[in-house]
């Protein structure tokens, strides 16, 4: 099934592969997306889609050095010359859309203001990206710093946020992206609203499980209405620890903010399973149970193999696999995994910042 055809409403995929979110940091100057993110991005359109790095949706949005922007006119016209390319080759793209909340810190923020998130609380041990010394992505060096204490939102600063999501989704179509996914996973900002242990409001936005999902209603919703829901997605990480975001009771949220999701009618779910050593294992039960609330489409990302992969087609868990770090190496992944032909390993030293070595010299099988 993984290499059949499959309509994600209207946008037509090739396969049912997917290339999930990445950040490498290579941005240039203004946070724009450069030339040669273009031709990383091109060399992996036989994808049957494509989500593009986290984009960060306002400066306040942003966490680490060199990350693109979706907000200025410079940032659009750069990501219109990498979806131009990824088209021309054949591809489909959507622009994941992103603000970190807490996980950020003064040298990245305006005015060097400290960041903001759901409640003040700071996430121990986790680290950001930060170019101190302004050295620039081709130097590929920068310094990992505990992220700066946050301050909670008030509420009459969240509708502000939820227009700079909406802006950035029509920003994104103007760049010509094929649609957009939230950023809801991995303890950023909408995270940071929809878990338990990091939301300590009590407001309308805190609290009982409902209120902790309006941030997440409210962006969808407007987003949905600036671009229509069915170019819209969300990527969820239930059983995620990452960034020090953790909810008490991970099925029953994330089951409800899946029925809430439903009621929105947008494209697509994107589950960021947990991939690390050791890692909670997402129940059958759980896939099956979100697969019945949840009636559009559902990908699934988290070391996936070709053997996994057909599995959770085959068992109606999911429509589309997400491959991550195979496709950093592996330009041409796709004909890869239909052949069984071995795949090239990443080297890890050049995930963030640099230059061409380690992404876009990456050799292809034919």
């Amino acid at each position: 099934m993984l290499f059949e055809n499959y309509a994600l409403n209207a946008v037509a995929l090739k396969n049912r592969i997917v290339m999930p979110p990445m950040t490498r940091s290579r941005a240039g100057a203004g946070d724009v997306a450069t030339d040669m993110m273009a031709e990383y991005y091109a060399q992996r359109a036989s994808a049957g889609l494509i989500i593009s790095e986290g984009t960060q949706i306002s400066q306040q949005g942003q966490g680490y050095a060199w990350t693109p922007g979706m907000y200025t006119e410079s940032q659009i016209a750069g990501w219109k010359k990498v979806t131009d390319a990824v088209h021309q080759a054949g591809g489909k793209i959507f622009a994941q859309l992103w603000h970190v909340g807490r996980v950020s810190h003064t040298t990245l923020q305006p005015g060097h203001a400290a960041p903001v998130s759901s409640s003040a609380i700071q996430a121990e041990g986790v680290k950001v990206f930060v170019d101190v010394k302004g050295c620039g992505p081709e130097s590929g060096v920068g310094e990992m710093l505990q992220h700066t204490m946050p301050r909670a939102l008030t509420s009459e600063e969240i509708p502000a946020i939820v227009n700079d999501y909406a802006q950035a989704a029509r920003n994104a179509i103007a760049a010509g992206f094929d649609g957009i996914e939230l950023h809801g996973a991995n303890g950023y900002l909408i995270n940071q609203f929809i878990d338990s242990q990091a939301n300590l409001r009590d407001d309308q936005y805190g609290g009982a499980l409902q209120n902790r999902l309006r941030f997440m209603k409210e962006v969808v919703t407007a987003v949905s209405n600036a671009i229509g829901k069915e170019r819209v997605g969300i990527r969820l990480a239930p059983l995620t620890t990452l960034m020090g975001s953790r909810d008490d009771t991970p099925e029953a949220t994330y089951l409800a903010a899946a029925s809430v999701l439903n009621d929105l009618g947008i494209a697509y779910i994107h589950i960021a399973e947990a991939d690390w050593e050791d890692a909670p294992v997402m129940p059958a039960a759980f896939k099956e149970a979100l697969r019945l609330i949840f009636r559009g489409t559902l990908i699934y990302s988290g070391k996936y193999t070709k053997a996994r992969a057909e599995e959770a087609l085959q068992n109606g868990w999911a429509d589309l696999i997400g491959f991550g770090r195979p496709f950093i190496a592996n330009p041409d992944l796709p004909y890869r995994l239909q052949n069984d032909l071995p795949l090239n390993q990443p080297v890890k030293e050049q995930f963030f910042g640099g230059g061409k070595a380690g992404y876009i010299d990456y050799p292809q099988a034919k």
